[in-house]
């Protein structure tokens, strides 16, 4: 079991980072929420977790501990898959899911792509008790990635194909954003903008 990492980042997207550790790297799955919180410090930290299916070995990672134990919570409730845990906490962080699951929130977590109204009931029936173990202290500041002009909407796309999503759904969706929002400047923010219609 590899529980953390501790190296240096060699590549970073908003769905995986590539940690160097001793002259390996390690492809890391991530959400929305830790691709925030990498910044563009060279030198990383990330806890992770590794998932064995008889077709793949991921290792998943995250910028702070809360948010590996909920990813766990999730894995633990039934019809909950690594990918669906990773959009629930691309779609909102910790605190914010946390207070989804204790206020009994079907809506909010409806709004998560791939999560229907038996599965958020289920998530909220299941993890209502648990959630009070996780620590949500203060979260990690750093600074987000900078938008790079035209590649603003193409990493947002390759994000979002990655995800699962139809690349002609997000194409629409993402122009949709842009054109609304013209004065966006993050590709986590358009991301966000984009899975909340997607």
């Amino acid at each position: 079991m590899i529980h953390h990492l501790r190296g240096r980042l060699i590549e970073k997207t908003p769905t995986y980072a590539v940690v160097e550790c001793a002259g390996v790297g390690y492809q890391v799955h991530i959400s929305l929420n830790t691709y925030e919180q990498l910044g563009s410090d060279e030198n990383v930290f990330l806890n992770t977790h590794m998932v064995v299916r008889e077709d793949a070995q991921l290792l998943y990672g995250f910028a702070r501990p809360e948010e590996r134990e909920l990813f766990l919570l999730l894995l633990g409730v039934s019809g909950v898959g690594a990918n669906t845990a990773r959009m629930i906490l691309s779609a909102m962080n910790v605190e914010d899911a946390r207070q989804a699951i204790q206020s009994g929130d079907v809506d909010a977590m409806k709004s998560v792509k791939g999560i229907g109204a038996k599965t958020a009931q289920r998530i909220i029936i299941d993890l209502q008790d648990k959630l009070g173990a996780l620590d949500t202290g203060a979260a990690v500041v750093s600074g987000g990635s900078a938008a790079r002009g035209n590649n603003l909407r193409q990493e947002a796309l390759l994000a979002l194909t990655t995800l699962g999503f139809d690349r002609g759904r997000c194409e629409k969706t993402l122009d949709q954003v842009l054109k609304e929002t013209p004065g966006m400047s993050t590709v986590e923010e358009l991301i966000k903008h984009a899975l909340k219609r997607l």
